[in-house]
């Protein structure tokens, strides 16, 4: 039987989430798509040219029914960011209580802010449809991580809405088996609603031949970030181990695909240790051209913070990189180092060890071998994260 399907997500296209991606799928199978979303101005801080409080409210992408609820743009400080979040629940609850989208299932797509789960639970009470929420972003740690707030007073509220949110879901997925065990411990007696869903990659991210212009072929170990430069990430730990490998006189290139609230930092911690030479910072690029730049590279890279929470992360681009064929080197552990090791498509350092990740950057520039091990990242990828299987297994809730 076919649904209409009511995705809330304060990030949709042209902002690049893989929210995108499952929606468009829904349409294709049938199903009747509306998301409530917000402005897009992710990540850069600023509404994107020709949207805003006035302009593009409502379109059709995809075959997706698009509605754009007025929010405040994230800006480039923590004060932005929260009026961004607040902003975006406050016009969904007004929303909610005046639309008249009649949907047949609430599907909320939640990556941080938590808040936007609200928007879904009251949809769905209103209307009583079922609830079901997929869970990026594991919340009030995310928040503690990034605010570093630690206050009780502050912390103890988002802690109780999180379990309001959990308790009002009908199903739970989480992009990880160590969320599966964190959201479980706040659903007691309710356990088995909690299911781990890892995510896919778009149909796009495919191994090729294709070059990219972007990455020069001089030579020089081409090791290639894609995505996000935010304070999650961890990119800090590139221009130390730069500084490193400089002092050994390993050339190496970073190719920085993206952009982010971070990205001033980390050009600026790249001047500190001069080491610019080791930096090729492209800036942001359509999601379509990644898997040319990764072809153009001899490895991917990816990176966490310091910090327990990302030891329970699987980061999508993970899933991107090895659709793709990569090779792939990380400063990680916990999910990614397991699912990397799994694989055997790559080398795993530690957290923050700016000494390993040099270690293993000159082991990769010395053996050929250690560059091919895309094809064992594309197969784990098949026997894991196909996107056939993974919608199949979501179309037995719908």
């Amino acid at each position: 039987m076919k649904k209409h399907i009511l995705v809330v997500s304060q990030y949709f296209y042209p902002e690049q989430f893989r929210i995108n991606d499952i929606a468009s799928e829904w349409v294709k199978r049938g199903h009747k798509v509306t998301v409530l979303t917000g402005i897009p101005n992710y990540p850069q801080g600023k509404f994107y040219a020709g949207y805003g409080w006035f302009k593009k409210r409502k379109e059709n992408w995809n075959g997706v029914d698009v509605i754009r609820i007025p929010l405040i743009a994230r800006g480039s400080n923590a004060i932005g960011m929260v009026l961004n979040y607040l902003s975006f629940v406050v016009s969904g609850f007004f929303w909610k209580s005046f639309t008249k989208v009649k949907a047949d299932v609430v599907f909320t797509f939640e990556v941080s802010p938590m808040t936007q789960a609200l928007i879904g639970v009251w949809y769905a009470k209103k209307h009583k449809i079922p609830n079901y929420l997929y869970v990026q972003d594991l919340w009030p740690e995310n928040v503690e991580i990034i605010t570093g707030i630690r206050n009780k007073a502050i912390i103890g509220p988002i802690s109780k809405m999180v379990n309001y949110i959990y308790k009002n879901c009908d199903k739970i997925f989480a992009t990880s088996p160590s969320f599966v065990k964190q959201i479980q411990k706040r659903t007691p007696g309710e356990e088995e609603k909690v299911e781990y869903w890892p995510q896919y990659a778009e149909d796009f991210y495919q191994p090729t031949d294709v070059k990219s212009e972007l990455i020069p072929q001089d030579g020089v170990l081409n090791v290639t970030f894609t995505g996000n430069i935010g304070t999650a990430q961890g990119l800090e730990i590139l221009p130390k181990t730069a500084k490193l490998l400089k002092e050994r006189s390993v050339k190496v290139r970073f190719n920085i695909v993206g952009d982010g609230r971070n990205k001033n930092n980390l050009i600026a911690q790249i001047k500190a240790e001069d080491v610019e030479e080791y930096f090729n910072l492209i800036g942001q690029r359509p999601a379509t051209e990644i898997p040319s730049i990764l072809a153009s590279s001899d490895v991917a890279f990816l990176s966490f913070a310091n910090n327990p929470l990302y030891e329970m992360t699987i980061p999508a681009k993970l899933q991107s990189y090895m659709a793709c064929g990569c090779s792939i080197i990380a400063s990680a552990g916990g999910e990614t180092e397991r699912i990397i090791r799994e694989a055997g498509c790559g080398l795993c350092a530690p957290i923050g060890d700016a000494a390993e990740l040099a270690n293993n950057i000159c082991q990769m520039a010395n053996d050929a071998a250690l560059r091919s091990m895309g094809a064992c990242a594309r197969n784990y990828f098949e026997r894991q994260f196909n996107k056939k299987k993974l919608m199949d297994q979501m179309s037995c809730y719908l």
